[in-house]
């Protein structure tokens, strides 16, 4: 039996108590004695009166306390073909030294050090060092373009950048230091130093007095025996910024504070994820989202578990197989990846031949999120691994999960289509546009009671009236997530895509999630989006694009027409659908979210351009030139 209905009743009924006993988890300089201040920020701050620091509870408290030779960060690359492990005791020496490095500097408590770097260990130690001396560390996506970079820089305005000289995709090594030297000439607020760690894969042109040697700085500093103690930083002081795109092309920096944060990801390892300390847990992400900050970089070593830094891809690095070989040679007890994975996954190998070469007996569970977890894939992917596979759903802005199946409290009967249900410290409610409750199975705004619960964002970077325009004034009394859905009579939430998704046909609003998942339960669809097109009669109408999986033997025509009968079958003829597009591949940003609206631009003949985030622009002509050949 899952205690999650008695848990979630308790936070209800005090939330203050609730969050006060989950703090106890984390060691504070000074233990909070003011749980919540309604009065501090747009909604309130959690733990004002606390001091901590974040990378003494991530290291320190571990070592001191019998972890110093447990592996705490694994990692593992098939593109640069390198392994390594470091112990909580070799991670906390390189930190510490880094720390008094940046420390060197001038870098100090509350300075901005942009992180610039791939998927390698470095980056994590990077950010632990800022989080030891009390500066904000604000990781950009490495490779990033240069000026997308130099916004952010323009924004956070560091005094210093952690970067790397390359990162390395599949077939590709992308230089870092061009584009980090051209966003640094396009920024009006130039950095005073760049601390580079020097990959073999490509060399760095230094410049002379701003550009410095990371391992010959770090080295110096062991040798000197220089080693940074952990500074006090109140609780509400931020620990980083990530930037999330804003509408207005302006990145919106959103702020993640030291001691809220502590405490609502180290609950969740245990409560939502079900992890014991000294387990392996893997996030097949990247440190530069926020999937990666939570659970890559902080979330494991808050709870005492091991990490794995994957640089590679689910196909590709080399085949369907990377991900089975990774959780059988580490033994990772729970996966979390986004369901574009096992959709490429399964788009290469349907038949799972790859896993029948690996044990995967040490996973527990298979976590997803990012993306819509579409049924089909969910049902794939639980028939071939034979473990409980949690959709779950949770922003940026959060931090952590808002909806999910909380396997540490027992699971809960997975509904495909579901991320399952609110946990402690998120009131989600669905509504419509004047803020009123709507039936249980009627569509409306996803919105969430405020306050916001201890790890989600306190704010935007110093812009309260951004914060207060973009997530709180529409529904007066609630943070909007943007999303729209409905809930079921259990209380299950499914979320249907965001309230951009739901497009309006001859006066019907539809949701375009809903119409994916029939597209994805045909049997020869990998992958697939739906986004509404212009059309002067009925306003809107559906167009759907597909992606076949390997093998399919029917014509791609044939294939389309059986989408189009099966849509008007599921849904009916309300929704208008007549327009399916079979396509090579979908344009999709790094971290796996399809870019819907880019693709929406260019079948509306709209000014477009790449975003900063995509994958492979070149995928937008290929989607432009398939509507072209549909007359669109």
């Amino acid at each position: 039996m899952s205690s999650y209905a008695e848990v979630y009743a308790a936070w209800q009924k005090d939330p203050e108590a609730f969050w006060a006993q989950a703090a106890k988890a984390v060691d504070w300089i000074d233990a909070p004695k003011k749980i919540f201040d309604a009065t501090q920020g747009p909604y309130g701050r959690w733990f004002p009166d606390a001091t901590c620091n974040t990378c003494y509870n991530v290291l320190d408290r571990h070592v001191k306390n019998g972890r110093a030779d447990q592996t705490a960060i694994i990692y593992d690359s098939p593109v640069a073909n390198t392994k390594r492990k470091l112990t909580y005791a070799q991670v906390l020496d390189e930190v510490s030294a880094l720390a008094a490095v940046l420390q060197d500097f001038g870098v100090q408590k509350g300075d901005r050090v942009i992180v610039y770097m791939p998927m390698i260990p470095e980056a994590l130690i990077g950010m632990y060092a800022c989080a030891r001396i009390g500066a904000i560390h604000s990781v950009v996506f490495g490779g990033f373009a240069a000026k997308e970079l130099a916004t952010r820089i323009d924004d956070a305005k560091p005094k210093l950048v952690l970067a790397a000289s390359c990162g390395i995709e599949p077939g590709r090594v992308v230089a870092y230091k061009p584009l980090l030297d051209e966003a640094i000439r396009l920024s009006s607020s130039k950095p005073d130093n760049v601390i580079l760690f020097a990959r073999e894969q490509a060399k760095a042109e230094m410049v002379v007095g701003r550009d410095h040697d990371w391992t010959s700085l770090v080295e110096a500093a062991k040798t000197a025996g220089k080693r940074a103690e952990c500074v006090a930083v109140k609780a509400t002081d931020p620990l980083y910024i990530l930037y999330t795109s804003g509408t207005t092309g302006i990145p919106k920096g959103v702020v993640r504070d030291n001691g809220g944060h502590m405490v609502a990801l180290t609950w969740t390892m245990k409560n939502l994820y079900g992890i014991e300390p000294g387990e392996v847990f893997w996030s097949a992400s990247d440190v530069g989202w926020v999937v990666g900050h939570s659970y890559i970089v902080y979330g494991p070593l808050l709870h005492g578990a091991t990490t794995i830094v994957y640089e590679g891809k689910p196909i590709g690095t080399p085949d369907a197989g990377a991900f089975w070989r990774v959780v059988e040679e580490y033994k990772a007890v729970a996966l979390f990846t986004a369901p574009t994975a096992f959709r490429a996954i399964r788009k290469e190998d349907p038949d799972a031949k790859f896993l029948s070469q690996y044990s995967t007996k040490s996973l527990r569970t298979l976590f997803l999120a990012g993306e819509r977890a579409d049924p089909d894939t969910v049902a794939w992917a639980e028939t071939v691994l034979g473990v409980p596979v949690v959709d779950h759903w949770w922003q940026t802005e959060t931090g952590w999960g808002i909806v999910g199946n909380p396997v540490g409290l027992g699971l809960l009967p997975i509904k495909h289509g579901s991320p399952t249900v609110p946990m402690p410290g998120y009131d989600v409610q669905i509504v419509d546009e004047a803020t009123k409750p709507v039936a249980n199975g009627q569509m409306g705004s996803i919105v969430i009671k405020l306050p916001l619960p201890p790890g989600c964002l306190p704010t935007l970077w110093q812009n309260d009236g951004r914060m207060k325009e973009s997530y709180l004034e529409e529904f007066p009394g609630f943070y909007k997530t943007a999303d729209a859905g409905f809930k079921d009579e259990d209380g299950y939430l499914f979320i249907m895509g965001r309230t951009d998704d739901i497009i309006n046909v001859a006066g019907h609003r539809l949701s375009t999630g809903g119409m994916e998942e029939v597209l994805a339960s045909h049997p020869a669809v990998a992958e697939c989006a739906v986004i509404g097109i212009k059309d002067e009669l009925k306003g809107e109408q559906p167009c759907g694009f597909v992606v076949l999986k390997s093998g399919v033997t029917k014509s791609p025509l044939e294939v389309e027409k059986e989408i189009v009968a099966l849509v008007r079958e599921k849904i009916g003829p309300v929704a208008a659908f007549k327009i399916a597009i079979t396509v090579n591949r979908l344009p999709k940003t790094r971290s796996g979210k399809i870019l819907r609206g880019t693709m929406k631009k260019i079948a509306d003949g709209d000014a477009w351009t790449p975003p900063a985030t995509i994958d492979d622009p070149a995928i937008l002509d290929e989607i432009a030139a398939a509507l072209g050949s549909k007359g669109i």
